[in-house]
């Protein structure tokens, strides 16, 4: 009987498991999958969409994944902040775009102002709230919300940009490591570092102007990817600028949010809060 007993207690166990995981992994209820938002030469570009229950309209978020400009996709690095997000009754849209060495600057850039203004055309399709429209990236792609957020007027034009861990000024990461990384040589089609060179870093920049839209920078101090002086450099353009500009510094935390989990940091219901405050 005792033998019987605790065999049955491990596969009530083993289905607990399964089922947990099934849940994991399951697709979320309102999600929408690989819609083709442009078609540049013969490259579909597709993004992942998800609508909350109910009339709307809702705050919006566009995410924007990382890999140094030269991988990823829609579902890689940034995956983290879907659960929070729709959680908190936030529409979103995950996208992807053209990756180097195969499309050069400025392709990735204006494959996310693509994505910006196609949300705003097909707002009443998903229920966006088109005033409310916030741009999120990690590493490369918190570079590129960033450069995207900075110059963005009429349809381009968003409500609030976070970058996680993103290097703003490509010029000074650079000029600091005094070597151009694969990324940059992939990124840029340069292989030293010259005058051409200097000035195709700089135009890749962000520019900080006033009148930009308010930016929450999200930075582990321990980032050997992406210092977070980077950051805190640009925060305080921003503020010089008269621009509005906060920066939540994971204590411990290196590049990737994924490593964050075991820092047991707040990062994402801090980002939630932001949004709902910045965004109302």
């Amino acid at each position: 009987m005792a033998c019987r007993l605790a065999l049955i207690a491990l596969l009530s166990v083993a289905c607990s498991h399964t089922r947990t995981a099934a849940a994991a992994d399951a697709p979320l209820v309102g999600l929408k999958t690989d819609i083709e938002f442009a078609k540049i030469g013969e490259v579909s570009l597709t993004l992942d969409a998800f609508v909350p229950e109910g009339p709307g309209p809702f705050p919006t978020c566009i995410l924007v994944h990382g890999g140094g400009f030269t991988k990823g996709d829609k579902q890689s690095y940034i995956k983290p902040l879907f659960e929070p997000l729709s959680k908190a009754g936030f529409a979103w849209f995950t996208i992807n775009y053209r990756l180097a060495p195969g499309h050069r600057w400025p392709a990735c850039a204006e494959d996310v102002e693509t994505a910006v203004r196609w949300v705003k055309e097909h707002a009443a399709e998903y229920k966006v709230d088109v005033a409310r429209i916030a741009l999120i990236g990690e590493s490369a792609g918190g570079h590129l919300v960033s450069y995207v957020g900075a110059r963005g007027q009429g349809p381009t034009r968003v409500a609030a940009v976070v970058p996680f861990y993103a290097p703003h000024d490509l010029e000074i990461r650079i000029r600091r490591q005094n070597k151009l990384s694969e990324n940059m040589t992939a990124l840029l089609g340069v292989t030293e570092l010259n005058d051409e060179t200097w000035k195709k870093l700089k135009d890749a920049s962000v520019k900080v102007q006033k009148g930009l839209p308010p930016y929450l920078l999200i930075h582990g101090d321990k980032d050997a990817t992406v210092p977070i002086e980077l950051s805190q450099t640009f925060q305080k353009q921003m503020l010089e600028a008269g621009n509005s500009c906060e920066l939540i510094t994971i204590a411990e935390g290196g590049h990737g949010m994924g490593g964050w989990d075991k820092l047991k940091s707040d990062y994402r219901e801090q980002m939630i809060a932001w949004l709902k405050k910045t965004m109302k």
